[in-house]
């Protein structure tokens, strides 16, 4: 057919040579072709996590739509064919703002309506204390608030997806129910959560753990204490953040190993430092930020991180050399995982986006880089 492409490649999940025929952004049909020596076939990646990139920050100052659109343009350049736009703890007018600016950017421009598959919040209901707390700003911190939660649905059109609380808070348990039967993802993190705490959230309709093993307290009980109670809690799946520094490679692993593959989401936490060269930065929220070359993001003079510095693409094209685990685990962890829990499917048959990642595998380093990206069924590698 006039106007169509064909792109071949390794199914990740069966292992079977496929070639799809893509015409007008969309898959019109596959066979199966011989798979050796082509690259690995990866649907697009989905973030449930995402504060900035590249320089755009979707916590900092005045967003506007246009703002939106140029992070979603940069985030499908790294592979990433949907995210969740990450607002962090702020005053309740800045949230609704920026809320706003996203909704615009939905209705407004190509790349977001594409992209955006709802808003995270987290917070402003967490922890107070320093550590659990992480860099959110402890001055808006808050109780959490139906009629709060009902005005930001109204500023977002409805978009608010997910919301990170946690669940030790006066009022919490009924707050994380009611909005769990409006079919808003509850995600526990940021918490000084006890184990009696974990188990009632999950009663109530908590599903994730936001980044499992951080937003914590420095010292923890040895036993019982958060981490156990959350890996233990078959209801709950994890989001992980495995970009080398938010956790050791010993305890990513047994992490996977406790909650499975298919409890497992890896979501980059990125901040708008990540993707930009190493130095030194100024942020709004953590002050005087340093960028080193491992892509560390920390504040400067301290060995606080400040986010993470590495976007979905790193984090899967690591994911084997960093846990030891197969390349299909991470992207399963990356695209059908965080799918389900947006009621979406990342799988690449007829009829489907044509959103993929064709990745060129080393399989002695466990190491894997893009050798193309489409989106919309076009290249978006410069």
């Amino acid at each position: 057919m006039r106007g169509t492409k064909a792109y071949s490649g390794v199914d990740p999940f069966t292992g079977a040579g496929r070639t799809i025929n893509v015409g007008a952004g969309m898959i019109l049909s596959d066979e199966p072709c011989v798979a050796e020596g082509l690259p690995v076939l990866s649907p697009g990646l989905i973030d449930l996590q995402v504060n900035g990139y590249d320089g755009h920050d979707l916590n900092d100052g005045e967003l506007t739509a246009g703002k939106v659109e140029a992070l979603s343009e940069a985030l499908c350049r790294v592979g990433v064919a949907a995210y969740l736009p990450t607002l962090i703890t702020a005053a309740e007018t800045d949230i609704c703002l920026r809320l706003y600016a996203i909704q615009e950017a939905v209705e407004t421009f190509p790349y977001s309506r594409q992209m955006i598959a709802g808003v995270h919040i987290e917070g402003p209901s967490i922890s107070s204390k320093d550590g659990p707390r992480g860099a959110h700003p402890k001055k808006h911190i808050r109780s959490p608030s139906i009629e709060e939660f009902e005005r930001w649905q109204e500023a977002a059109g409805g978009l608010v997806a997910m919301i990170t609380i946690a669940p030790e808070l006066h009022g919490a348990i009924d707050y994380l129910r009611e909005i769990a039967t409006r079919g808003v993802i509850v995600a526990l993190g940021h918490s000084d959560a006890s184990e009696e705490d974990i188990h009632k959230a999950a009663d109530a309709g908590a599903q994730l753990s936001t980044h499992l093993g951080n937003g914590l307290a420095g010292t923890l009980p040895r036993h019982p204490n958060a981490v156990w109670a959350q890996l233990a809690e078959d209801r709950l799946s994890a989001s992980l953040i495995l970009d080398g520094h938010h956790l050791p490679k010993s305890t990513a692993q047994v992490m996977i190993r406790a909650k499975g593959i298919e409890r497992v989401v890896l979501v980059s936490d990125s901040v708008k430092f990540a993707g930009m060269e190493p130095g030194r930065y100024t942020s709004s929220i953590g002050g005087d930020i340093k960028v080193s070359g491992d892509q560390r993001v920390s504040i400067s003079g301290t060995q606080f991180l400040a986010g993470s510095g590495v976007s979905l693409l790193d984090v899967v094209g690591d994911f084997s050399s960093f846990t030891g685990l197969p390349f299909s685990d991470g992207i399963t962890m990356a695209t059908r995982n965080p799918a389900r829990f947006l009621n979406r499917s990342s799988d690449l048959k007829p009829g489907n986006r044509a959103d993929f990642i064709l990745f060129d595998v080393d399989y002695d380093t466990g190491t894997a880089r893009p050798r193309d990206i489409i989106f919309g069924g076009e290249s978006v590698i410069r």
